[in-house]
Protein backbone atom coordinates (compact mmCIF):
# COMPACT_ATOMS: atom_id res chain seq x y z
CA UNK A 1 0.00 0.00 0.00
CA UNK A 2 1.25 3.62 -0.91
CA UNK A 3 1.31 5.75 1.80
CA UNK A 4 2.88 8.94 0.22
CA UNK A 5 0.70 10.56 -2.32
CA UNK A 6 2.34 9.78 -6.21
CA UNK A 7 2.99 13.51 -6.35
CA UNK A 8 4.93 14.12 -3.08
CA UNK A 9 6.64 10.80 -3.87
CA UNK A 10 7.62 12.44 -7.77
CA UNK A 11 9.00 15.62 -5.37
CA UNK A 12 11.07 13.49 -3.31
CA UNK A 13 12.58 11.37 -6.18
CA UNK A 14 13.84 15.11 -7.92
CA UNK A 15 15.02 16.31 -4.94
CA UNK A 16 16.95 12.48 -3.92
CA UNK A 17 18.53 12.96 -7.85
CA UNK A 18 20.77 16.43 -6.52
CA UNK A 19 23.88 16.19 -5.20
CA UNK A 20 24.74 15.66 -1.72
CA UNK A 21 20.71 14.68 -1.32
CA UNK A 22 19.64 11.79 0.60
CA UNK A 23 16.67 10.04 0.80
CA UNK A 24 16.19 10.70 3.78
CA UNK A 25 17.11 14.53 3.19
CA UNK A 26 14.54 14.40 -0.08
CA UNK A 27 11.80 13.34 2.07
CA UNK A 28 12.41 16.00 4.71
CA UNK A 29 12.67 19.23 1.82
CA UNK A 30 9.68 17.83 0.28
CA UNK A 31 7.29 17.83 3.55
CA UNK A 32 8.86 21.13 4.62
CA UNK A 33 7.73 22.35 0.82
CA UNK A 34 4.45 20.85 1.47
CA UNK A 35 4.07 22.32 4.87
CA UNK A 36 4.21 25.66 3.75
CA UNK A 37 1.26 27.64 1.73
CA UNK A 38 0.91 26.94 -2.20
CA UNK A 39 1.98 30.43 -3.10
CA UNK A 40 5.49 29.65 -1.59
CA UNK A 41 5.47 26.64 -3.27
CA UNK A 42 4.23 27.99 -6.94
CA UNK A 43 6.80 30.59 -6.62
CA UNK A 44 10.51 28.11 -6.12
CA UNK A 45 8.89 26.16 -9.23
CA UNK A 46 8.72 29.69 -11.24
CA UNK A 47 12.15 30.56 -9.92
CA UNK A 48 13.18 27.07 -10.82
CA UNK A 49 12.07 27.00 -13.98
CA UNK A 50 13.29 30.43 -15.42
CA UNK A 51 17.06 29.84 -14.04
CA UNK A 52 17.65 28.55 -17.97
CA UNK A 53 16.39 31.13 -19.65
CA UNK A 54 17.92 34.03 -17.26
CA UNK A 55 20.86 32.64 -16.18
CA UNK A 56 23.61 31.80 -19.01
CA UNK A 57 27.56 31.08 -19.32
CA UNK A 58 29.02 34.06 -19.15
CA UNK A 59 31.27 34.60 -22.53
CA UNK A 60 34.65 35.73 -21.29
CA UNK A 61 34.96 33.54 -17.82
CA UNK A 62 32.34 31.21 -17.97
CA UNK A 63 30.77 31.50 -14.66
CA UNK A 64 26.79 31.41 -14.52
CA UNK A 65 25.66 35.28 -14.97
CA UNK A 66 22.59 37.32 -16.12
CA UNK A 67 24.88 39.17 -17.68
CA UNK A 68 26.94 39.01 -20.41
CA UNK A 69 29.82 40.00 -20.11
CA UNK A 70 29.55 39.32 -16.18
CA UNK A 71 30.00 41.40 -13.31
CA UNK A 72 33.70 40.38 -12.74
CA UNK A 73 34.66 40.40 -16.76
CA UNK A 74 33.12 43.65 -17.21
CA UNK A 75 34.63 45.40 -13.96
CA UNK A 76 37.22 47.90 -15.43
CA UNK A 77 39.36 48.45 -12.12
CA UNK A 78 40.23 44.19 -12.19
CA UNK A 79 43.67 43.28 -13.58
CA UNK A 80 42.59 42.21 -16.96
CA UNK A 81 46.28 41.04 -17.85
CA UNK A 82 46.20 37.79 -14.97
CA UNK A 83 43.80 35.53 -15.38
CA UNK A 84 43.22 32.37 -12.48
CA UNK A 85 41.76 29.06 -13.76
CA UNK A 86 39.68 26.89 -11.60
CA UNK A 87 37.99 24.14 -11.76
CA UNK A 88 34.22 24.81 -11.05
CA UNK A 89 32.00 28.21 -10.03
CA UNK A 90 32.37 27.49 -6.54
CA UNK A 91 36.20 27.55 -6.75
CA UNK A 92 35.74 31.24 -8.37
CA UNK A 93 33.60 31.99 -5.41
CA UNK A 94 36.00 30.88 -2.71
CA UNK A 95 38.99 32.60 -4.20
CA UNK A 96 36.66 36.04 -4.53
CA UNK A 97 35.41 35.86 -0.76
CA UNK A 98 39.23 36.25 0.43
CA UNK A 99 39.26 39.65 -1.49
CA UNK A 100 43.23 38.68 -2.14
CA UNK A 101 42.79 38.22 -6.20
CA UNK A 102 42.14 41.42 -8.61
CA UNK A 103 42.29 39.36 -12.11
CA UNK A 104 40.00 37.95 -14.44
CA UNK A 105 38.91 33.96 -14.10
CA UNK A 106 38.46 31.04 -16.56
CA UNK A 107 36.61 28.39 -15.46
CA UNK A 108 37.09 24.84 -16.80
CA UNK A 109 34.32 23.69 -15.74
CA UNK A 110 35.58 20.17 -14.90
CA UNK A 111 39.23 18.42 -14.84
CA UNK A 112 40.50 16.05 -16.76
CA UNK A 113 39.93 12.61 -16.36
CA UNK A 114 40.90 10.20 -18.81
CA UNK A 115 39.24 7.27 -16.96
CA UNK A 116 35.73 9.00 -17.00
CA UNK A 117 36.24 9.95 -20.77
CA UNK A 118 37.33 13.88 -19.57
CA UNK A 119 39.49 14.98 -21.50
CA UNK A 120 40.69 18.28 -23.07
CA UNK A 121 37.93 18.83 -25.15
CA UNK A 122 35.55 18.31 -23.10
CA UNK A 123 36.50 20.91 -20.26
CA UNK A 124 37.31 24.84 -21.40
CA UNK A 125 40.88 24.23 -22.39
CA UNK A 126 40.99 25.55 -26.19
CA UNK A 127 38.92 28.43 -24.75
CA UNK A 128 41.43 29.34 -22.19
CA UNK A 129 44.14 29.30 -25.36
CA UNK A 130 41.63 31.21 -27.49
CA UNK A 131 41.73 33.85 -24.94
CA UNK A 132 44.92 34.20 -24.11
CA UNK A 133 45.84 34.88 -27.97
CA UNK A 134 42.96 37.21 -28.21
CA UNK A 135 43.89 39.29 -25.01
CA UNK A 136 46.78 40.74 -23.73
CA UNK A 137 47.27 38.02 -20.94
CA UNK A 138 50.37 38.17 -19.00
CA UNK A 139 49.91 35.67 -16.53
CA UNK A 140 47.71 32.82 -16.07
CA UNK A 141 47.35 31.30 -12.65
CA UNK A 142 46.42 27.58 -11.98
CA UNK A 143 44.40 27.31 -9.45
CA UNK A 144 42.97 24.03 -9.71
CA UNK A 145 42.69 21.73 -6.48
CA UNK A 146 45.40 19.83 -4.75
CA UNK A 147 43.50 16.30 -6.11
CA UNK A 148 44.80 13.96 -8.43
CA UNK A 149 42.98 15.19 -11.22
CA UNK A 150 43.27 18.74 -10.13
CA UNK A 151 46.78 17.89 -10.23
CA UNK A 152 46.84 16.47 -13.58
CA UNK A 153 45.01 19.35 -15.55
CA UNK A 154 47.85 21.45 -13.72
CA UNK A 155 50.55 19.70 -15.31
CA UNK A 156 48.59 19.51 -18.52
CA UNK A 157 47.82 23.20 -18.89
CA UNK A 158 51.82 24.21 -17.70
CA UNK A 159 53.12 22.26 -20.27
CA UNK A 160 50.74 23.51 -23.25
CA UNK A 161 50.69 27.16 -22.15
CA UNK A 162 54.65 26.70 -22.07
CA UNK A 163 54.44 27.94 -25.95
CA UNK A 164 52.03 31.19 -25.33
CA UNK A 165 54.08 33.69 -24.12
CA UNK A 166 52.80 33.65 -21.06
CA UNK A 167 53.83 33.49 -17.21
CA UNK A 168 52.41 30.35 -16.00
CA UNK A 169 52.05 30.28 -12.06
CA UNK A 170 50.23 27.67 -9.62
CA UNK A 171 48.19 28.11 -6.32
CA UNK A 172 50.82 27.66 -3.36
CA UNK A 173 50.20 24.15 -1.50
CA UNK A 174 51.05 23.86 2.26
CA UNK A 175 50.14 24.18 6.12
CA UNK A 176 46.71 25.75 6.88
CA UNK A 177 46.76 28.56 9.27
CA UNK A 178 47.37 27.17 12.87
CA UNK A 179 47.89 23.93 12.41
CA UNK A 180 51.04 21.97 14.31
CA UNK A 181 53.54 20.80 11.70
CA UNK A 182 53.75 17.66 13.11
CA UNK A 183 50.08 16.65 12.11
CA UNK A 184 50.36 17.76 8.81
CA UNK A 185 50.72 14.29 6.38
CA UNK A 186 54.00 14.26 3.98
CA UNK A 187 52.04 15.25 0.93
CA UNK A 188 50.76 18.37 2.17
CA UNK A 189 54.50 18.89 3.98
CA UNK A 190 56.21 18.24 1.27
CA UNK A 191 54.56 20.88 -1.26
CA UNK A 192 54.73 23.45 1.55
CA UNK A 193 58.35 22.70 1.53
CA UNK A 194 58.68 22.96 -1.93
CA UNK A 195 56.30 26.64 -1.88
CA UNK A 196 58.25 28.16 0.21
CA UNK A 197 59.56 31.84 -0.40
CA UNK A 198 61.42 34.04 1.22
CA UNK A 199 60.62 35.61 4.69
CA UNK A 200 60.26 39.22 4.88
Amino acid sequence: MQVVPPALERLIQDLNRLPGIGKKTASRLAMHIMRKPSEEARTLAAHLAELHTAVKLCSGCFIFSETDPCKICSDPNRTQEVVCVVEGPDDLLAIEKTGAYQGLYHILHGVLAPMDGIGPEEIKINELIDRIRRHKIAEVLIATSSTVPGEATASYLGRILHSEQVKVTRLACGIPMGMDIKYADEVTLARAIESRRESK
